[in-house]
């Protein structure tokens, strides 16, 4: 974080690659900006040329695989879980009326499963990503900072001509 002096001595600029910098201003009645001239020869690649390049680097494509290979197998997963239940539940109301322990029966035992499941799952996700993309995601996000960051300075220092 960066403070400023002078007239915008109360306001902080934030150096940091998670904030969205595109909300800033929301909803506050800012009007926007006017469009300015494109510069005359070869133009500065824009944010959405950096967002296509990154998109395109084999460290997303990773990011986005790891995402994958755990996000399909654990919604198809849990899906058929919840769907066996709730056959269970209808096809067979014999079955899930059984009592196990006392007063509390099959169809109970697997409603605390859903409950459980939907906890264990919840957890595995969030390891899974601590683990296995995070770091590679917040790896890219820095690059994508560093770039917009230049394509600043290089307009700051045409500007300043």
């Amino acid at each position: 974080m960066d403070k400023h002096e002078g007239r915008d001595a109360g306001t902080i600029r934030l150096d940091d690659p998670w904030y969205d910098a595109l909300a800033v201003g929301w909803g506050e009645g800012a009007e926007p900006s006017p469009p300015r001239p494109a510069p005359v020869g070869r133009p500065d690649p824009g944010a959405s040329d950096i967002y296509l390049e990154v998109q395109r680097s084999a460290a997303f494509q990773e990011v986005r695989s790891r995402y994958r290979r755990f996000v399909v197998p654990a919604t198809a997963g849990f899906f058929l879980w919840y769907v066996a239940y709730v056959v269970a539940a209808t096809a067979a109301p014999g079955l899930m009326a059984r009592p196990v322990l006392g007063a509390v029966n099959v169809a109970m035992l697997a409603g605390l499963g859903q409950f459980l499941s939907t906890f264990l799952l919840t957890w595995a996700y969030a390891r899974h990503a601590r683990l296995r993309r995070d770091r590679a995601a917040l790896d890219l996000r820095w690059t994508v900072f560093e770039q917009e960051r230049g394509q600043e300075r290089n307009r700051a220092r045409r500007a300043g001509r």
